[in-house]
């Protein structure tokens, strides 16, 4: 379906404004919400267009600003070695309580948002991926994809690098349906981090699906030389049709 054109708001968060870009299909009616995560890049263009992607698929998509504490709303970091040294900087100040409560404010604004039927799903990318992990975590979140999530294994996110998620995780906190996607060589996550996981998601009784494809970090971003768009549409159309079983059906009376 047709989607709306780009649009922004700021949400109040304990740290200050978060500036939250909104992609929604352009009919009437309520739909599904879905909160997408960057990369530490924040809101670029390929992260634009898998917004819209996802709003053109029936869904109302948030993609908020992870790092509005330290940059001016709108910042877009390059895919170069001065942005990627500036967002993985950014990774480790900000503190973990704070992208849990950014977390909260987001997925409140979509709840009570008037084109959302009030169900809610999760999408990540790269440290998004990791930030969608702990959202899931939250008891109104139906289902969650993660794409090539960076630091749940080392535990290394956020003040301190001393993050929760695999612990919290392995206490069974994720309640909805959960889909976790790597490229199998990416340095980031290797062998022996994703079995980590998927072991402790398995002890937990997560309800989850694990996809492993021949791919390299970052191969979901239609730019540079690591997108791989046959894989992308793969994994795209398991995340599509997760969401559209987890999130169908009525709104969530409030």
């Amino acid at each position: 379906m047709t989607i709306t054109g780009h649009e922004w708001t700021d949400i109040g968060t304990p740290s200050g404004p978060m500036r939250t870009h909104l992609f929604r299909p352009s009919a009437e009616g309520c739909f599904p919400g879905l909160v997408l995560y960057s990369e530490i890049f924040q809101v670029t263009g390929p992260v634009r267009r898998t917004a819209a992607m996802l709003a053109g698929s029936g869904f109302i998509v948030a993609v908020p600003e992870i790092y509005h504490e330290y940059e001016p709303g709108g910042t877009v970091l390059a895919y170069d070695a001065a942005g990627a040294e500036r967002g993985n900087a950014l990774k480790v100040t900000k503190p973990l309580s704070r992208y849990d409560e950014d977390a909260a404010a987001v997925l409140g604004f979509l709840k009570t948002h008037p084109a959302c039927s009030g169900r809610l799903g999760v999408m990540g990318i790269c440290i998004g991926g990791h930030l969608a992990f702990r959202a899931a975590m939250r008891s109104e979140v139906l289902a969650t994809a993660c794409f090539y999530p960076t630091d749940i294994h080392k535990g290394s996110l956020g003040e301190g690098m001393r993050d929760d998620s695999l612990q919290r995780a392995a206490g069974g906190a994720i309640g909805g349906e959960l889909l976790m996607v790597f490229g199998r060589q990416d340095p980031h996550v290797p062998y022996e981090g994703r079995r980590l996981i998927q072991e402790t998601l398995h002890r937990a009784g997560t309800c989850f699906q694990w996809l492993e494809f021949n791919a390299a970090h970052a191969f979901l971003r239609d730019e540079g030389p690591r997108y791989n768009p046959v894989l992308a549409r793969q994994a795209m159309g398991i995340a599509l049709e997760m969401f559209g079983r987890c999130l169908a059906g009525p709104g969530v009376a409030e």
